[in-house]
């Protein structure tokens, strides 16, 4: 069995974070392990309260991983502070890790910043280049290329900058009013466009999560870049027609909608 690893925070909830990307590798058919940067208390309604790891005990979780059951693919989520990016940048370094996707959790869903400055810096300079893949959305695609995105166009123009910057691939994510779920993949000086269909669900949290890791997944599977988007999307487009309604506020997707089905192999 193919394994992937998440770095990320909790959900105590469990409807994004770690909680999101375990169930997402395990419904893609690879064993996952996680390394968790930080606890949080939240639900569908807001996050009240975050406990972070220190870098000590961080590096700890990442050595025991690797010197174990040495992962496939890796997928690195929200990461708060300078100090845990220097961190992880310098054991992944250590260890060769391979497929990397970074899924850079800068802006909330709701427009708030998330990171401080020093950490955006951070993340800038000492994990995206080591990145096979970025997912940014909208606003954080905008923060990366330092442009604003109003069309299409500005997505390819955003997605050619920043993987020009970064040496990397990039998958610029639709929405936020600019189309329905069409997402670009700048890769090797072209773009490609994955066209996807809104679906009418409310309940989106742990959307960005679920789609990084359903990409580490594929990437640790040994699927192409190309074919891992496709099937992420495909992926997430089923978890959330599943229409799961829980909480009150923005609940989770089901990630286990096709348990037995066509995602597992």
């Amino acid at each position: 069995m193919k394994t992937a690893l998440t770095i990320a925070g909790s959900d105590s909830c469990g409807g994004a974070g770690i909680q999101a990307d375990i169930k997402t590798m395990t419904a893609n058919g690879v064993y996952a392990m996680s390394a968790i940067t930080a606890l949080t208390a939240q639900n569908t309604t807001g996050v009240t309260d975050i406990l972070e790891s220190t870098p000590h005990f961080l590096a700890e979780q990442l050595d025991a991983v690797f010197t174990d059951i040495y992962p496939d693919a890796v997928k690195i989520g929200m990461v708060s502070s300078a100090e845990l990016i220097v961190t992880i940048a310098a054991k992944l370094k250590q260890y060769g890790a391979k497929h990397i996707v970074v899924d850079p959790v800068m802006v909330a869903t709701s427009g708030s910043k998330l990171l401080r400055d020093d950490a955006v810096t951070a993340l800038c300079e000492n994990l995206l280049p080591m990145a096979e893949v970025l997912t940014p959305n909208i606003p954080e695609a905008e923060i990366l290329a330092g442009m604003s995105i109003q069309n299409a166009d500005d997505m390819e123009k955003a997605a050619k900058a920043i993987g020009e910057k970064y040496g990397c691939a990039v998958l610029c994510k639709g929405g936020h009013q600019i189309n329905d779920a069409d997402d670009l993949l700048w890769r090797d000086g072209a773009g490609k466009w994955f066209r996807g269909k809104r679906i009418d669900n409310p309940n989106t949290h742990g959307t960005g999560c679920t789609l990084s890791s359903a990409i580490a997944s594929n990437l640790a599977k040994g699927y192409d870049l190309d074919a891992s988007v496709e099937r992420a999307k495909a992926y997430i487009s089923g978890a959330l027609a599943a229409m799961l309604d829980l909480g009150k506020g923005s609940g989770p997707m089901n990630h286990m909608f096709a348990l037995k089905g066509d995602f597992v192999g």
